[in-house]
């Protein structure tokens, strides 16, 4: 691999979408760009990053993005986080916003769709806690292929064996050939929107809840910081803000402080102590 194409490569990838990639890393990029390669005519990986550098057209940056950004995930992935938004944090929600009747949560990162349909799934699954209220989860990635298959919302027999219950499999999908397609009264309480972390969520509204779990792992230090510090600006001082296991604030953001007892939770600076007490 051209040094020089790399090089150029880390600093695209660092400017377009916040990732930060290491030299040794180099066969990782290889094995990701190769299907990008063939799909655009391009003889190989290597000829793909000498294109980046010279004009390259919008598709063929967007392919690269999409290739670039890791997409793993499932259904009610790490299972604590969920137990905690149904047991610790809807209670709260509940009874702080009774007279509007409405929680806004954002998704960042949602990649193909399985962490914001979760949240509408055990949402639902309240019943009559919340007969009448108003669930709005916006969920973004800066992809657009992935945000397409979100959308769609159907999914392979081995997707929906990765952390959803069979009970709420057969409660809320229905099969659809050899896949299965999510009902459409779960869909509808999901938007999808593109959106780059890099960029500020102010157009996105204000939200109850902030899932970003498993993103900050992949930027650097002072990236980490700017994105909760927006982050922060489009939370009110009593709202939570989830992350993932491998993830925290400390050392990185004075925005946010450990919710007590609530491991992945944390809360704007100015209302933690408060709460603790």
């Amino acid at each position: 691999m051209n040094q020089a194409d790399f090089e150029h490569f880390i600093g695209f990838l660092k400017t377009k979408a916040g990732i930060v990639i290491t030299a040794e890393k180099a066969y990782l990029v290889e094995n990701r760009l190769a299907p990008v390669a063939r799909k655009h005519g391009i003889a190989s990986a290597n000829d793909v990053l000498s294109k980046l550098r010279h004009a390259p057209p919008p598709a063929l940056i967007n392919d690269v993005l999409d290739a670039m950004t890791t997409n793993e995930t499932l259904f009610f992935r790490d299972q604590r986080p969920f137990d905690q938004f149904r047991d610790k944090v809807i209670p709260e929600l509940l009874e702080r916003n009774a007279a509007s009747k409405r929680i806004r949560i954002w998704c960042a990162a949602c990649s193909s769709g399985q962490e914001p349909y979760s949240l509408a799934m055990l949402f639902n699954e309240l019943g009559t806690k919340v007969a009448g209220w108003r669930l709005e989860i916006v969920a973004t990635d800066i992809s657009k292929t992935i945000l397409d298959r979100a959308r769609k919302a159907e999914y392979s027999q081995f997707e929906v064996q990765r952390g959803l219950p069979i009970t709420m499999l057969v409660k809320y999908f229905e099969q659809k050939g050899e896949a299965w397609a999510l009902k459409q009264d779960i869909k509808s309480k999901v938007q999808f929107r593109e959106f780059n972390l890099l960029e500020s969520p102010r157009a996105l509204g204000q939200f109850d809840v902030v899932f970003c779990r498993n993103v900050l792992i992949y930027f650097d230090h002072p990236t980490k910081a700017d994105i909760l510090s927006r982050i922060a600006g489009v939370m009110p001082s009593n709202g939570y803000l989830f992350l993932g296991g491998a993830e925290t604030v400390l050392g990185v953001s004075d925005k946010f402080a450990a919710a007590p007892g609530l491991r992945g939770i944390y809360l704007p600076n100015d209302k933690s102590a408060a709460r603790a007490a």
